[in-house]
């Protein structure tokens, strides 16, 4: 296609406007008078655009095109192109749009004082740009459109692509903004069809996000409003959306009527002969401008040669050469356009994988935050349960009644057990753990796990071998209590499933390299083994091998899942030996660091004292009654008494009137927390210790407890032995030293 140059386009329309000067007599008629006629034209053709009648609003534009050319003026033309271009593009012809904005285009460079225009044009190719997916570059051009037209109605039509844009990227929330702000605009002269295409953006967004009560209102709103303004697209949408909207809600009756009404509405709407008409309609008239414009260009040319002009001659040569270098721009421009879309479909992937790993996040968040609610909800009735069964076993009972509690006490153990395995492999999932770094000797570390199983290993009559390389240097540096939960889950889950057999356990030197050593560690165990097939999900949460093991050996089947977690923090790796019926190996392969300067005989942790508690008064702060009693009859035992404050402020005035030997501070309380209670004590008496009571995992609170004064933490439901440990610590030492000063 051949488009003057902007400077020859500026001398044509000087020549027409002596040629029509005395010939045509719309030029007499006041430019005033003409753009009021021109809006009337653009008013009718919007109102026939918007009740679908195409091929009415094709005949207005032609009228309001010839009215423009004919009284030279510019300023409609350019805004009759627009129109032109934006109606094609509502009928799906990109070709004609396209071909209509670039005439737009070129009135525009060389009429340069049309801000309005140009505000114009950026929102047709916002259109044109989002009809292509091009989402990102449609929001640069509707941003540079609001700077350059303060138009009520094209703002508020800006306002509707807004949304449709932001639909599309799925950002719900500032679709659902802009569709609301036009559900209440003062636009006046598609106020109707604004708010209706509005409430049929809210139906489809609350489809999308599952609110199908709002999407039904919302679709009904557009349905009535398209009904009485004859808006025939939009009552078709509103019909498709509430069938849509209905089904999901399971209104299955009221799905098929509104099905059954978009049947009838398509064929009233879509005939092939108006859509025929539509088409050749439109085409005649692009075709047409197309025309006009080349008969521009050869009476031109032919002026040009009858004048022997060489200079016009000259122009046009060079017109020619810059054609072929237009083309030339036209093809990078093309490129351009294909890398600019490629970065826009990045930009759209990086957001939904942005929003997937929000989402995951707050799945997460809301999984630690379940999960902790939960432990809390259970530990604290469990609490009362394994204290209320430690009394009564400590009250002499019958045989048969001391069985019973034996066994209330084991099923309290294995439930509190199977929350701390819970807990675990939730904070190990969220990132809460990491390994410390404290000296230890792991010989001694290995004894103790060993020890602690001795009694399940008689119970299955297996025999637990320690095989200890002595070439390990005795100090290391890790985290000896993961460690431990290590070993005593490789080393209970072996003896679980050995019977009359060995468990194994090896630790042997691999590799010592200045301060860094490599040590190999292996559990293995002559038990039933495990298949080949199961070895493939063995270290899965809740997977125990088959239904049949589960319910013979019992257990959660989260052991192995928080050994291969608690490794991973280690940047190691479990691996996997096992043949069925012959038994099973665990091994792998850590680096620790190596302090062999440090003296042999420094001991590695304090050792466990008797502590006579008689005669310390406490204050015991708790909300809850049960506990209250047994915390109660716990101190009593051992000779100390204690009031009660049920909570944080009586904790407060207590402590203010009273000395106490030290304080048991329940963390969950209503009104203010026994954080809070601690901080305002402190704020008066900094010597009284202070333990924290606590039925909610440590690991995500001690930084909290110790910040706020606490001087050590225990968790509920705790072993008496702890409990009275944790008093004769902190309480029967600190009154030694009192007394001793």
């Amino acid at each position: 296609m051949i488009f003057l140059k902007p400077h020859h386009n500026r001398i044509y329309l000087l020549a027409l406007l002596g040629l029509f000067w005395f010939a045509n007599p719309l030029w007499s008629q006041d430019s005033e008078t003409i753009d009021k006629k021109l809006a009337r034209y653009f008013k009718e053709y919007t109102t026939f655009k918007n009740e679908g009648k195409i091929d009415k609003a094709l005949d207005i534009l032609d009228e309001a095109r010839t009215l423009s050319e004919s009284s030279l003026n510019e300023k409609g033309i350019i805004d009759t192109y627009l129109r032109f271009a934006l109606l094609n593009l509502q009928r799906g012809d990109r070709d004609n749009a396209e071909f209509f904005l670039a005439r737009a285009s070129k009135l525009l460079e060389s009429y340069k004082s049309y801000p309005s225009g140009e505000g114009y044009y950026k929102y047709v190719n916002a259109r044109l740009l989002y009809s292509s997916d091009l989402n990102f570059q449609a929001i640069k051009s509707l941003e540079d459109a609001k700077t350059l037209s303060n138009d009520r109605n094209l703002l508020n039509n800006m306002l509707l692509l807004e949304g449709l844009i932001f639909m599309s990227i799925e950002d719900y929330e500032k679709a659902e903004v802009s569709f609301n702000s036009l559900i209440v605009n003062t636009d006046d002269i598609e106020k109707a069809y604004l708010t209706a295409r509005a409430h049929l953006g809210l139906a489809d967004l609350y489809i999308r996000t599952e609110n199908y009560e709002e999407s039904i209102k919302n679709g009904l709103s557009a349905m009535a409003l398209a009904k009485a303004n004859n808006f025939s697209t939009e009552l078709l949408q509103a019909s498709e959306y509430l069938a849509r909207a209905n089904e999901l809600r399971q209104n299955y009756k009221l799905a098929l009527e509104y099905k059954e009404s978009i049947v009838q509405i398509k064929d009233s709407i879509f005939t092939l002969d108006k859509v025929k008409a539509e088409t050749n309609k439109a085409d005649k008239l692009a075709m047409d401008e197309a025309k006009t414009e080349l008969n521009r260009q050869d009476e031109r040319i032919a002026a040009l040669s009858e004048s022997a002009n060489r200079s016009e001659i000259t122009a046009i040569l060079t017109s020619a050469f810059l054609t072929i270098i237009s083309l030339l721009a036209v093809s990078l421009y093309r490129n351009n356009q294909i890398k600019l879309k490629t970065n826009d479909l990045l930009q759209t992937k990086n957001k939904e994988l942005q929003a997937a790993r929000d989402a995951a996040v707050q799945a997460m968040e809301a999984k630690t935050n379940f999960l902790s609610t939960v432990s809390h909800e259970l530990r604290t009735p469990l609490y009362a349960v394994t204290g209320l069964t430690h009394l009564l076993l400590e009250e002499n009972p019958s045989a048969n009644q001391k069985e019973h509690l034996k066994s209330l006490k084991f099923s309290g153990d294995y439930l509190l057990n199977f929350i701390n395995d819970i807990l675990q492999i939730n904070k190990i999932d969220a990132d809460k753990l990491e390994p410390s770094s404290i000296d230890f000797y792991l010989k001694k570390i290995l004894s103790e796990v060993i020890d602690s199983l001795q009694q399940s290993a008689k119970e299955n009559k297996t025999k637990i071998i320690l095989d200890y390389d002595d070439e390990i240097p005795q100090h290391l540096m890790s985290d000896p209590l993961k460690l431990s939960q290590i070993f005593i889950n490789l080393i209970g889950n072996s003896i679980k499933f050995t019977k009359n057999g060995e468990v194994t356990m090896i630790a042997k030197l691999v590799e010592k390299e200045e301060e860094h050593v490599t040590i190999y560690f292996e559990v293995k165990d002559t038990g039933i083994g495990i298949s080949h097939e199961q070895q493939q999900h063995i270290f899965d949460s809740f997977e125990q091998g088959s239904i049949q093991i589960n319910r013979e050996y019992g257990g959660t089947g989260l052991g192995l899942t928080i050994v291969k977690s608690l490794l991973g923090l280690f940047d190691s790796e479990i691996q996997l030996r096992s043949q069925e019926g012959k038994g099973s190996s665990f091994f792998f392969e850590l680096v620790l660091k190596s302090k062999d300067s440090i003296v042999d005989d420094i001991p590695f942790e304090m050792e466990q004292k008797e502590y006579d508690l008689n005669g310390l008064h406490v204050l015991v702060v708790e909300d809850n009654k049960i506990n209250q009693v047994i915390t109660k009859k716990m101190l009593n035992k051992r000779g100390v008494s204690c009031d009660i404050a049920e909570n944080g402020l009586e904790a407060i005035d207590h402590a203010n009137r009273n000395q106490y030997d030290g304080i048991l501070m329940d963390i969950h309380m209503p009104g203010i927390s026994g954080v809070e209670a601690t901080i305002e004590i402190r704020k008066f008496d900094r010597e009284t210790p202070i333990i924290a009571l606590t039925a909610i995992s440590l690991d995500d609170s001690l930084e909290t407890f110790y910040a706020a004064g606490c001087n050590d933490v225990v968790t509920k439901p705790f072993k008496p032995e702890v409990f009275y440990q944790k008093l004769g610590e902190n309480f029967f030492e600190h009154k030694q030293k009192k007394s001793a000063s």
